[in-house]
């Protein structure tokens, strides 16, 4: 990437450009499972951050409630997870995964941790630290609600 273009030095280009990357890369990995980032980031939440209902899953992937819906309605739709009611209640609903759906969790789980570690290793301990602690910096007090991950 040529330094001569002022696009190329902007934060927002290579952030975007740094996001994009890992997501072509995690994509096609999570594909071969028929799992997008979405329902991957659902089902760790619902299975390992013991995450229970639309709203909190909403607030755990930081996305717009509507966007949770129609991924749990899909999700569900294809055996990964179950909704269901709290005292008959239909305005209560909570979310648990299947038995395809925590088989999914464990074999993407590894898919995901190492495209993080692939991309970690390529700093040392402190510019990680510092990269993590730079991007917390960025995105504190942004309250935009996000339609897609």
């Amino acid at each position: 990437m040529s330094e001569d273009f002022t696009l190329h030095n902007r934060i927002g280009f290579k952030v975007t450009r740094l996001a994009r990357i890992m997501e072509a890369r995690l994509e096609k990995q999570l594909s071969e499972h028929g799992i997008t980032r979405l329902m991957w980031c659902a089902l760790r939440g619902i299975g390992m951050e013991n995450v229970k209902t639309p709203s909190e899953l909403a607030d755990y992937i930081c996305i717009a409630r509507p966007a949770v819906s129609r991924l749990l309605k899909t999700m569900e739709e294809r055996g990964l997870l179950a909704r269901s009611g709290i005292n008959d209640d239909k305005r209560y609903t909570e979310v648990a995964l299947t038995e395809l759906g925590v088989e999914k969790m464990k074999a993407c789980h590894v898919l995901v941790r190492d495209l993080n570690e692939h991309f970690a290793g390529k700093l040392d301990e402190a510019a990680y630290e510092l990269f993590m602690n730079m991007v917390d910096t960025l995105t504190e007090d942004e309250q935009v609600q996000l339609m897609r991950l």
